[in-house]
């Protein structure tokens, strides 16, 4: 089985082509390239992702203007159906704004923009996304925003927590997370949003692979089923 991507790509995008590029890398066939303003997405698709960047700007509030963007009703359908959904950075901002996941990104506790490594813990390794890690496992991944401070009331807290819906954890506190999420899963285990950037670390000329692995095990799950 052929295994067939697709990247979304809205206005202020800027780390399109590099998942579209991992993607590639990683599967051996290129992703098509979808443009926010389209209305429909190919229904025999196997994987969707939302890039990171500033979309629209993040002028009114990061995410919430391209959560209104035509493609993304195709999006959430295709959730619905079960198709994977990766939202990375501004894309985990979208998921949020969208429904598709709970919670909301925030500013950055400390206010200034946060560049650079940082370590993960795998809190759930059963996932779609994260069946390549093992639970427990210290990763390391890049992140680069101005506004990943991931808030939810804590009786959402506790009802992710409790499912297993936690994907990462930072291993010190970053931007102020609540209880350090750094990645959250849907219900179904179909969408993940996280602000670390696994297209980022993909070649140990990266500076390390750790993200390579979500990619492998997302891809060779589909292709085998």
């Amino acid at each position: 089985m052929a295994f067939r991507s697709a990247v979304i790509t809205f206005p202020g995008s800027n780390c399109d082509r590099d998942m579209a590029v991992a993607l590639e890398q990683v599967s051996g066939v290129a992703p098509i390239r979808v443009w926010h303003g389209h209305a429909e997405l190919p229904e025999d698709l196997d994987f969707i992702a939302l890039p990171g960047g500033f979309s629209y700007g993040d002028y009114l509030r990061s995410g919430a203007m391209a959560a209104t963007s035509p493609i993304m009703r195709s999006v959430v359908k295709a959730a619905e159906r079960g198709v994977p959904v990766l939202g990375v950075c501004n894309g985990f901002q979208v998921l949020t704004e969208s429904g598709l996941l709970p919670g909301a990104l925030l500013r950055n506790a400390n206010q200034t923009f946060i560049c650079r490594t940082v370590e993960l813990t795998v809190e759930n390794a059963q996932s779609l996304f994260t069946s390549s890690y093992a639970a427990g496992e210290t990763i390391r991944i890049p992140v680069a925003h101005h506004d990943g401070n991931y808030f939810a009331d804590e009786q959402t807290l506790d009802r992710i927590e409790g499912d297993g819906r936690v994907a990462f954890r930072y291993r010190d506190t970053v931007n102020g997370s609540q209880r350090d999420i750094a990645g959250v899963l849907n219900e179904a285990g179909n969408v993940l949003g996280m602000m670390p950037h696994p297209e980022r670390a993909i070649e140990e000329a990266h500076g390390g692979s750790d993200g390579r692995r979500l990619f492998e095990g997302a891809i060779a799950a589909l292709v085998k089923a």
